[in-house]
């Protein structure tokens, strides 16, 4: 007996929240299982087309772990368009100054560019600090390596 294969529609599947603690966890590491969360891969009835992932909230991002001299040689550049207008600045200095940015551009990168992959963005939240605000959605804790 052949078997069709199971196509999502969008709103069919129920928006599932979990959260993840950064605290010494690898950045490359964290951002591609978030990555895989967010799109929705993790599942079987994954729909490539539709919005069907996961909404995660990322806490702790100030103590995520850059291994190696990619502290001082990783950028991440940014550029007004306009001549002279190129502003680059190292992972070092990002943790410093803005380490939720520099969390939430390792997974973005990670996604489909497009509409979907601008929708699935609005699904990710990251804080600097071990709260969030996002209880009442009642997330459930996301186990990564």
């Amino acid at each position: 007996m052949p078997r069709q294969t199971t196509f999502v529609k969008q709103g069919q599947l129920p928006t599932t929240w979990r959260v993840v603690d950064a605290d010494g966890k690898i950045l490359g590491r964290l951002a591609t299982e978030v990555a895989t969360a967010l799109m929705g891969k993790h599942r079987p009835d994954y729909t490539p087309n539709v919005l069907c992932g996961d909404s995660i909230i990322i806490t702790n991002a100030a103590k995520i772990v850059i291994t190696g001299s990619k502290g001082k040689l990783k950028t991440l550049r940014r550029w007004s368009g306009y001549p002279g207008g190129l502003r680059v600045r190292t992972y070092d200095t990002l943790k410093q100054e803005d380490p939720a940015l520099m969390v939430t551009q390792a997974i973005v990168r990670m996604l489909p560019r497009g509409r979907l992959g601008r929708r699935i963005t609005r699904n990710l939240r990251v804080f600097s600090g071990p709260t969030h605000d996002h209880q009442a959605q009642q997330p459930s804790v996301m186990t990564t390596r």
